[in-house]
């Protein structure tokens, strides 16, 4: 098996999942807020954007990816940091908490999530905001996954293919491998991953159990009125009041 490394996915990454206007939505969030937390940032392609936009205020990006974490390093004017949700330590030090590119789908343990929303809740101050998109388990998007090829060209002008192929469906958890090979069909990478699909009942009741409340739901990035069938749950939490104020 030819060798494609962890730096060279990484560089990768962006090049199928362009900026959208999954992208866009958050950003008009972050531009609102004085202090930016971006769980598993990835590349810290979000944060980048933000502070391009003129934005002065505190930016945090936090990925358990050294590779991902390497890529947003490129950019000093950011702060970067080593982590999972659950292994965050901050206490009402951000307004603002955004997992993107369905990053809360890794979260695939009980404790895992419950862990990861109650230090996401520290973090913020009160009335602060935690937003983050899941896909709706009722549309089965696993299912068009499967068989599923990308054509890309990497940082170093190689034309790649990256395929997917769903492994195993074990109750709301799905299990996938990514396949990056070369365009004579060597494979030169394997990555196995596990999503879960919660629906909006168990989201609500995980969000409430860390302190959170639901103050917006859609099923689009253009604030669609989230339907039974809509692709993404898209959700917009704000924190319970506590009576704690931003540490300065």
């Amino acid at each position: 098996m030819a060798r494609y490394t962890d730096a060279e996915a990484a560089a990768l990454y962006d090049v199928p999942n362009p900026p959208g206007p999954d992208d866009d939505f958050y950003l008009e969030l972050a531009l609102r807020a004085e202090a930016v937390l971006d769980v598993g940032c990835g590349t810290g392609r979000l944060l980048g954007r933000v502070r391009d936009a003129g934005r002065t205020g505190r930016l945090c990006g936090v990925d358990p990816d050294v590779a991902m974490l390497e890529v947003a390093l490129r950019r000093d004017d950011v702060e970067w940091l080593l982590g999972t949700a659950a292994s965050l330590a901050f206490a009402d030090e951000f307004d603002l908490a955004v997992m993107m590119g369905h990053a809360f789908q890794c979260l695939v343990g009980d404790d895992e999530l419950r862990a990861s929303l109650a230090a996401m809740r520290r973090a913020l101050v009160d009335e602060g905001r935690f937003a983050f998109e899941t896909r709706n388990p009722v549309t089965r998007a696993w299912e068009d996954w499967h068989g599923r090829v990308l054509d890309a060209v990497d940082a170093s002008g190689r034309r790649v293919h990256v395929s997917y192929d769903v492994e195993a469906l074990d109750g709301d958890v799905v299990t996938f491998t990514e396949t990056t090979s070369e365009s004579d069909g060597t494979t030169m990478r394997v990555d196995r991953a596990s999503l879960r699909f919660l629906d909006v009942d168990e989201l609500d009741a995980g969000l409430a159990e860390a302190g959170f409340e639901v103050e917006a739901r859609y099923g689009g990035w253009r604030r669609e009125s989230l339907a039974p069938t809509s692709a993404e749950i898209v959700t917009v939490a704000r924190c319970v009041a506590h009576g704690r104020t931003r540490l300065r």
